[in-house]
């Protein structure tokens, strides 16, 4: 996306916004280090919302703080969901937008016990991670931690993932609230904050409620590298193989038994081993992905995710499944199979692509906060996809998170500053523009 010059600036106040920024205490690292040490992850296996109820308990921390900042209207919902909003400030109508990250964690990893640690004045060393030394955060491996020298990196101790992802936008977004509430000079229009459950595990918006919601278009903050803005994600279903086979006492099996579970080993091992999967794609490339098997002789099932940029192939990787799984039931002539594809979420794209404005205001956004925007596509998805589906257009902010989903998961101080930085310099050219 180009930055269209019709979006006006008014110098005398972003210089305002620039000078009260030299001053201003950042409060998005204190807040993190807090935010990290309460265990939010989800469970992909359970059925109720939030999958985890100790979701809840950073939800609490968060409305708390949002009623000590003065927010009162912030609230914890039965689903786990956080909403508070902020009133325009400015005489003229502007729209509505909103700002998102996630509470959760991913299961991946275990967010138990995280203890963040802050490596000051990174000078391009080796992080060793003290409580287990084997797991080292190399520059090599971390290309980008090239561009942090000096500045300050938290990564959590080597026993746990950090949780960066999504809790550094979560931080970042409560900054950006404290700030407007200290300089109630700096304007912007109406506001909502939500902080949603459950986006590792693909429901994250099962249960919003759009009403809270007073926005024509909003941002999550869930993004990696520092200027980062991503307006396209994968499209995504998931696809089960439920396999039905014949048990039999071990003792008297033969020709009689057909382990479901040895059918569901063989299916896997006949996936492509040189493409298609995620070990063996990067940019626009799509996969099959097994993600969990389970069973007994007599059932086994097999979880698949199915991604892709092209939505259309998603169709094709199940088909594939299908070709697969039934060359393998050949050899098992009294079991059967059965295949279930079901829609996650699709890619933003289709519908950002018709809402230039907000890709525009964002980089310049980024653009006033000293940054240099580079326009991304996620190898994922974000809350922000589903809700730009659901009428909300919402593209994704870089929140500095690295290494997501890992125990060599890192953020930077200053990148989780510049984040909120550009927070409300957009919010502050929203107020302007009027759209």
């Amino acid at each position: 996306t180009i930055f269209s010059s019709h979006i006006s600036k008014n110098i005398d106040f972003m210089a305002l916004i620039s000078e009260l920024f030299k001053s201003y205490a950042f409060s998005a690292q204190e807040r993190f280090l807090q935010y990290v040490q309460i265990d939010t992850q989800s469970d992909l296996a359970s059925s109720s919302s939030p999958t985890t109820f100790k979701q809840k308990n950073l939800g609490k921390v968060l409305v708390q703080e949002l009623i000590d900042l003065g927010i009162h209207n912030a609230e914890l919902d039965e689903f786990g969901y956080v909403y508070a909003s902020l009133p325009s400030n400015v005489s003229h109508e502007v729209p509505g937008i909103f700002f998102c990250s996630h509470m959760d964690t991913s299961p991946d990893c275990s967010g138990e016990d995280v203890k963040p640690i802050v490596h000051r004045n990174y000078q391009g060393q080796d992080l060793v991670l003290p409580d287990d030394p084997s797991v080292v955060i190399r520059m090599n491996d971390h290309p980008d931690l090239a561009e942090q020298i000096g500045n300050d990196i938290i990564t959590a101790s080597g026993l746990t993932l950090l949780g960066a992802d999504n809790k550094a936008g979560v931080a970042e977004i409560m900054d950006a609230v404290a700030f407007w509430v200290k300089h109630s000079e700096v304007q912007h229009g109406p506001i909502t904050i939500v902080f949603t459950p459950d986006e590792e595990v693909g429901r994250g918006t099962d249960n919003i409620n759009l009403s809270k919601i007073n926005a024509q278009f909003g941002y999550t903050l869930d993004g990696e590298k520092r200027g980062h803005l991503e307006n396209e994600t994968f499209s995504a279903d998931s696809f089960h193989i439920y396999i039905q086979g014949i048990s039999q006492h071990p003792g008297f099996a033969k020709g009689r038994m057909e382990s479901a579970l040895k059918i569901a080993a063989e299916i896997v091992a006949k996936l492509p081993k040189d493409t298609c999967s995620p070990e063996t794609t990067e940019e626009k490339e799509g996969f099959i992905h097994p993600t969990d098997i389970k069973g007994d002789v007599e059932t086994a099932q097999i979880d698949f995710i199915l991604r892709d940029f092209d939505a259309s192939r998603l169709k094709t990787y199940g088909e594939e499944l299908q070709k697969i799984a039934s060359q393998v039931m050949q050899n098992y002539p009294k079991s059967t199979v059965r295949f279930e594809q079901k829609e996650q979420y699709r890619n933003m794209y289709e519908v950002l692509q018709h809402h230039p404005h907000c890709m525009d205001l964002a980089m310049e956004a980024m653009r006033l906060a000293g940054l240099n925007p580079e326009t991304r596509s996620i190898r994922g998805g974000t809350d922000g996809s589903r809700l730009t589906f659901m009428g909300l257009p919402c593209p994704n902010i870089f929140a500095g998170e690295h290494a997501f989903h890992s125990r060599q998961e890192w953020v930077s101080v200053q990148d989780m500053n510049k984040a909120t930085e550009t927070v409300v310099y957009l919010a502050g050219l929203v107020a302007e523009n009027g759209h």
